[in-house]
């Protein structure tokens, strides 16, 4: 096999290699010239991508129709850095109002045939430029005065700095995959993106892929490291994996061809349903970027970003995560193993044999980093890892796990939807960068997603393994009501009111025998049942809405649940609530069962109760005392009854003729808590003077709704 010692002065015209910042160091003005130097780098890098192009309907024709064209990606990187240090109050106006509202915000596609048909009235070429140039001149001088204090943490003034500039080396590479995409006389080579010229097209030279073995243990993700990164990026997951085996080699044009030629594209059996309709949609009969007849091999080509070569068969494959998933499946049927992509944490493992990581290369340990070429190279290249090749660098790879945030994940406010639109499930990471990824892209923290038909420099490596990785059941929770009602449970307490459910139960196990069993009638998320459970053998939580039954079963099921707040308008806050901190775990939660029910039409199960809270139900009844009369026959003997309300009738809920108090009868005024008095007379006792329990229900960043509920206790006679 060749190695890469050699090849350091091959590509001499590439750009320096980038080093990313450290946000710490011990002199702010040497750090200020830093970020000067990093912004200036980036900004000439992506200028430089555009001069690919040749003809100027290049700009403005889409390459994929799911995509905008690439004038608007020219201009949005730069407009990036006014709207973000605009909205941080860091500058006070806009440079060009018109271009920074037109390329603002950029598409997600929620499927493939999702097409963005929108006509645009985009700038000239020529117009972006001098507007490119405008903000240059504008960022360097804020560089340069800007507050600066070191470390650099979230809230500095450099974070929205380093912010765009990461974005765009994002889209250096989004964008050099349409560039990809464009007309072959459109664009032209340039001798500062120069393509490698090494390559087998010899099938039968290029070396045949073999499973290393890995051992498991427990891997530990999330970033800790002193550079910039996304949010996502931060908190911390632990996986315990099995031993497994993987690729020695990412899959190579070769390997892949062998799917292709056993008709992998037209059996239906290795796609998913999604995949299939992809498939189906595309037309796809082999990898996008080959050019040519599948069935006549010799004769392929390979699409790069300028030009199209002999097909380099000891390259690795580009392909969507959906292909790579249909290899995998084909490659388990022919092997009779289970193949598979490999998880985050299996990637992490073969990423830890790597030592090092981007900000201390003297020399990038692969084709990363814009360190050797502006394409591929052999898969057999750069050794890596004992026994491994290319665990970064050269292509991407698919894993099989979807993004979402790791345990104390919280939003950056100055970019709040950079990782949760992506928390959906249909989002898969990808791992270990491509030949063009720089910056925070070639560090081991990143984690970047795309819709698995989605086109990168990617490829795949393959491991035999057993690890599933668990469903993504909960993206951020967006219903209103639910949402409230989970902050209101298991949220921050607002204005020093100490948190209603918890406060409920703890007064309801004062009263109540220990032990038994209790029911939480309009238990609404869960809170005050998991509360009762640290007290009763037995709770069943019952609500009549699903939707709330649904949020606090998938709260028992995962430990945790995120959930969407307003702020204001259609801006939201992202939170997330986990039992453990709570002190709610595994014994509580086996304790309780949720169930849907009707307070009016309980099934018969439903009794012989030493205790029944119903928290603020009364007065959201049609017939509040029909209640009352069938939950009396449901509690034991010696059992308890703990009500609260804030008495609000309302016709809306309950027919006044139905109201048990809040009226005058023969003129005199009727409380609802003298109504109750009589209406339980018969079989209970109260045990308890009434006292006002406070509650805060959030409603957005600066409303809040403080309510007064009366808590009254009561004992059933023997």
């Amino acid at each position: 096999m060749r190695t890469a010692d050699a090849l350091q002065t091959d590509a001499p015209q590439l750009p320096p290699p980038t080093r990313t910042l450290r946000l710490d160091g011990p002199s702010v003005l040497a750090k200020r010239q830093e970020i000067l130097a990093y912004f200036h780098q980036t900004f000439d890098l992506y200028d430089s991508l555009f001069d690919i192009i040749a003809d100027e309907r290049g700009f403005y024709v889409k390459a994929i129709p799911l995509r905008h064209p690439l004038i608007f990606y020219f201009g949005h990187t730069a407009a990036f850095f006014v709207n973000k240090l605009l909205a941080d109050g860091q500058i006070d106006r806009r440079i060009d109002p018109s271009i920074e509202a037109l390329v603002a915000i950029g598409v997600d596609e929620m499927s493939w045939d999702d097409l963005d048909e929108g006509n645009y009235a985009w700038p000239t070429v020529a117009e972006l430029r001098a507007y490119r140039a405008r903000v240059r001149e504008l960022v360097s001088n804020h560089i340069l005065s800007m507050p600066l204090t070191l470390p650099i943490t979230w809230n500095s003034p450099a974070w929205v700095i380093l912010m765009g500039i990461e974005h765009e080396r994002i889209h250096l590479e989004t964008s050099s995959v349409l560039l990809r995409q464009l007309p072959l006389d459109w664009v032209r080579d340039q001798p500062h993106w120069p393509v490698c010229e090494m390559a087998r097209h010899d099938r039968a030279a290029v070396p045949a892929n073999r499973l290393v073995p890995v051992a498991g243990g427990e891997i530990v993700l999330g970033k800790r490291d002193a550079t910039y990164g996304w949010d996502n990026e931060y908190g911390e997951r632990r996986v315990t994996l099995a031993p497994f085996e993987a690729s020695a080699l990412l899959v190579s044009n070769a390997e892949y061809l062998a799917f292709v030629q056993a008709g992998g594209y037209a059996d239906p059996r290795w796609w998913t349903d999604e995949g299939d309709g992809w498939r189906r949609f595309a037309g796809a009969r082999a990898p996008t970027f080959w050019v040519g007849d599948p069935e006549s091999p010799d004769t392929l080509r390979l699409r790069l970003m300028t030009r199209e070569v002999p097909m380099p068969w000891d390259w690795p494959v580009e392909v969507n995560a959906l292909e790579a998933q249909a290899f995998c499946r084909w490659k388990a049927a022919a092997t009779g193993r289970s193949v598979q992509l490999p998880c985050e944490a299996e990637w992490a493992a073969l990423r830890a044999r790597v030592p090092g990581d981007q900000p201390d290369w003297e020399v990038a340990p692969g084709n990363i980093n814009l360190a050797h070429w502006a394409s591929s190279c052999p898969v057999d290249l750069f050794p890596q890892g004992d026994g491994f090749f290319d665990i970064v660098g050269n292509v991407w790879q698919w894993t099989s796990t979807p993004i979402s945030g790791f345990d104390g994940f919280a939003v950056h406010p100055r970019y709040d939807d950079f990782s949760t639109p992506t928390f959906d499930g249909k989002h898969d990471l990808i791992k270990g960068g491509s030949w063009i990824s720089t910056g925070n892209e070639a560090l081991a923290s990143s984690r970047y997603a795309f819709r698995r038909h989605f086109f990168q420099h990617a490829g795949l490596r393959y491991v035999v393994s057993s690890y599933k990785e668990p469903a993504l059941e909960n993206p951020y929770e967006t219903d209103e009501q639910v949402c409230q009602y989970l902050d209101f449970h298991y949220g921050a307490e607002h204005f020093a009111v100490p948190n209603f459910p918890k406060a409920l139960a703890e007064i309801a196990l004062r009263h109540a025998p220990d032990g038994g069993r209790a029911l939480d009638i309009g238990c609404a998320v869960g809170r005050a049942s998991l509360e009762l459970a640290r007290g009763f053998e037995h709770v069943d939580g019952v609500d009549f809405s699903a939707r709330f039954i649904d949020a606090a079963l998938q709260l028992i099921a995962q430990g945790s649940y995120r959930y969407t707040l307003p702020v204001e308008g259609e801006l939201v806050d992202y939170h997330e609530v986990r039992l453990d901190p709570l002190g709610l775990g595994p014994e509580q939660a086996g304790r309780v069962k949720f169930s849907q029910g009707d307070a009016l039409n309980l099934k018969p199960q439903y009794t012989g109760y030493d205790l029944v809270l119903a928290a603020n139900l009364i007065d959201r009844l049609r017939e509040p005392a029909r209640f009352l009369e069938d939950i009396g026959r449901r509690i034991k003997p010696g059992g308890v009854l703990v009500l609260t309300s804030p008495y609000t009738w309302l016709e809306a809920f309950t027919p006044r003729a139905n109201w048990l108090g809040g009226v005058r009868e023969n003129g005199e005024a009727v409380t609802t808590y003298r109504a109750l008095q009589l209406a339980l007379a018969a079989d209970f006792e109260e045990i308890a003077p009434p006292q006002d329990v406070p509650f805060v229900i959030r409603e957005t960043a600066r409303k809040h709704q403080h309510t007064l509920a009366q808590l009254t206790v009561w004992r059933r006679r023997s």
